[in-house]
């Protein structure tokens, strides 16, 4: 086997980590999938590791976020927030070069929050259609991320594509 091919399975296992943590609700190793700035040779002793801008994540909708700090609480809040997702990955692509992979995916998503009203075991299920970027970094300790980019697909308007006339 390549080292190329090692390469790509190493960083699709690790990409599927992520979002196995997402689906469990497993803030601890979700955390680990993440780049620390020692990960890059920052000095902690001279930054503030929540403050280090070494890694970013943009969720649908959501403004960039920058920073250990910043992003690791993003996915605090989701999976606080967040009863049941699941995610459906298709179009998984994988390119690496150097120390540097890049996963490109659509995220199929099924997600349910609280329940609406007492006894009810889990609120109604909603699906989201979401194409995504993940940015991984070779470390020793394995591939980890360094950005995550996620933006929803919006619905087609059917009388856009009947539609002949010039805009």
């Amino acid at each position: 086997m390549s080292a190329a091919h090692t390469d790509v399975e190493e960083v699709t296992q690790a990409n599927t980590a992520f979002y196995e943590a997402l689906e469990q609700g497993d803030f601890e190793a979700l955390s680990t999938l993440w780049l620390t700035p020692t990960d890059l040779g920052v000095d902690e002793e001279y930054h503030d590791p929540a403050d280090t801008g070494v890694i970013s994540c943009v969720h649908p909708g959501w403004p960039v976020l920058t920073g250990r700090g910043e992003v690791l609480r993003s996915y605090a809040l989701i999976m606080a927030n967040t009863d049941y997702i699941q995610f459906f990955l298709t179009d998984v692509h994988v390119s690496v070069t150097g120390d540097t992979a890049l996963v490109t995916c659509t995220e199929n998503i099924l997600s349910g929050g609280p329940a609406p009203e007492a006894g009810a075991e889990l609120g109604p299920l909603v699906g989201q259609l979401v194409i995504a970027t993940n940015v991984f970094r070779r470390t020793s300790d394995g591939w980890k991320l360094w950005s995550h980019h996620a933006s929803q697909v919006l619905a087609e308007n059917s009388e856009d594509e009947d539609d002949d006339s010039p805009a």
